[in-house]
Formats: C-alpha cells, sequence, structure tokens
C-alpha cells in the first residue's frame, strides 16, 4: 500500500504551522513577563534587545517566580521535540518514514514560528537578528538565518524521503550516511552552542562562527545526498549488467 506522501505532506506543514504560532504567541507572553526584571538589571536595553541575558544570579534576585518560570521553559522545550516526534510516529510506518516526518514538522515549526513573532511583536528586525535557539543541555544561539537554513534543508529532504517511498523506492540509508547526517547535525549544534559561557554570564554574543556552522551543513547534506545517490546508482548497475 503506497503511502499518500502528498497528504501526510500537507497534514505535516498545518500542524509545524498552527504549533509555529503557538510558541511564537507563547514567547509574546514570555517577553511581557520578563521584561520588568530585564529592565531592572539593563535599564538602558530596548525591549526589543534579547541580549544581554539575565544570568541565573539575577534570576534568583529577582524573585522565586523568575526561577520557576525558567524551569518551566526547560519543559516546556523538551515537551515541544516530544510532541513533534510524537506527530511524527503517528503518520510513520517505519523508521526512515518517521525521521523524514519529524524533520518536515520541525523544519516547519521553526520558520514558521519566526514568520509570526514578526507578525506578532515585528521581531526579528533582520534575518542576522540573534536569537536564544534552545536552552538544553546548555542555551543555543545564533542569528535567525542559520536555523531557517537548517529547517529549509529538513523541510526539502523529509519530503523527497517520503516521495521516495509512495513511489515504492525505498531510501535505505547506510550506517556510513547515517553516522554523517549525525555528526553533522552535532558540528550545526556545537556551532550554536560555542559561545554559551559567555552568554550565561550575561555577555553579548561574539560573532557567529559561519564555518563550523557550514562544515556541519556540508556533512549533513553530504552525507543524505550519498544516500539518494546509492538509491539511483544500484538500478543503473543492475541495468548496465543485464545489458
Amino acid at each position: 500500500m503506497h503511502l499518500p506522501w502528498k497528504r501526510t505532506f500537507l497534514a505535516l506543514l498545518l500542524f509545524g504551522t498552527a504549533f509555529g504560532y503557538l510558541e511564537a504567541a507563547v514567547v509574546s507572553y514570555l517577553r511581557a513577563l520578563h521584561e520588568p526584571a530585564r529592565r531592572q538589571f539593563y535599564p538602558g536595553r530596548a525591549s526589543s534587545e534579547l541580549f544581554p541575558l539575565l544570568t541565573l544570579d539575577q534570576l534568583k534576585s529577582a524573585g522565586r517566580n523568575q526561577q520557576q518560570t525558567l524551569a518551566i521553559e526547560l519543559g516546556r522545550e523538551a515537551a515541544t521535540i516530544v510532541m513533534l516526534a510524537a506527530i511524527a510516529l503517528a503518520v510513520a510506518k517505519n523508521t526512515g518514514q518517521w525521521a523524514a516526518a519529524f524533520v518536515i514538522a520541525f523544519g516547519t515549526w521553526d520558520i514558521t514560528f519566526y514568520l509570526f513573532l514578526k507578525l506578532l511583536l515585528g521581531w526579528p528586525a533582520s534575518l542576522y537578528t540573534w536569537d536564544i535557539l534552545f536552552l538544553l543541555p546548555v542555551p543555543w544561539a545564533g542569528p535567525v538565518l542559520a536555523p531557517v537554513l537548517v529547517s529549509a534543508v529538513m523541510i526539502a529532504a523529509g519530503a523527497w524521503h517520503l516521495r521516495m517511498e509512495a513511489q515504492s523506492r525505498r531510501l535505505s540509508i547506510g550506517a556510513a550516511s547515517w553516522a554523517g547526517i549525525l555528526a553533522g547535525a552535532l558540528v550545526i549544534v556545537i556551532s550554536f552552542a560555542l559561545d554559551y559561557r559567555n552568554i550565561m554570564a550575561g555577555g553579548m554574543p561574539h560573532p557567529f562562527n559561519w564555518m563550523v556552522f557550514a562544515s556541519g551543513m556540508m556533512l549533513g547534506v553530504a552525507s543524505y545526498g550519498w544516500a539518494v545517490g546509492q538509491r539511483y546508482r544500484k538500478p543503473l548497475a543492475a541495468t548496465n549488467a543485464a545489458g
């Protein structure tokens, strides 16, 4: 039975878009909640600026509610990943489809999150505006353009994978390709987390290391591209052998 990949893809896009709005709405509430504390420690900082962040000591001195909010936010981020993984599991028939569905939902959520933030708050000012991307296990930060690029590639790869499966051309990703994809993802995460000590200490972000980021992107894309190429080379080799 063929996977109705277009319907699945549309459902994942709709879910990711709705989830992106929900995330943007929550962030708008959080910014309003934390703004009094930010003004207390950084009175000259514009309300649209995220940095410098409040340090853990500043959060403690700001009151118990600020500390509780941070703990709740960490739990919310973990729940976000679980929800994205769950919707992918609901539409997938195998591990490959699950991974494809997950990256489609994740990428759509991430991109629409920024689109809705722009509509709700007028932020970010540009694709080069810095953002806190994640807090687990340490703060990840970088220009908005970087996660948007990752998300766009994820959506494209996920859609391609679902399409291949729907045409009964299952894409088997070997151990070497999986290792390359995961290593590329790890390098990208490292590029986001390189400056975490400075950021946690209340400093302004240092220049983003685009070289490390690009290395991770190229490694991941090349590893997936190799798996796709292998899928097309095998039938061609069989045809040549038969001839």
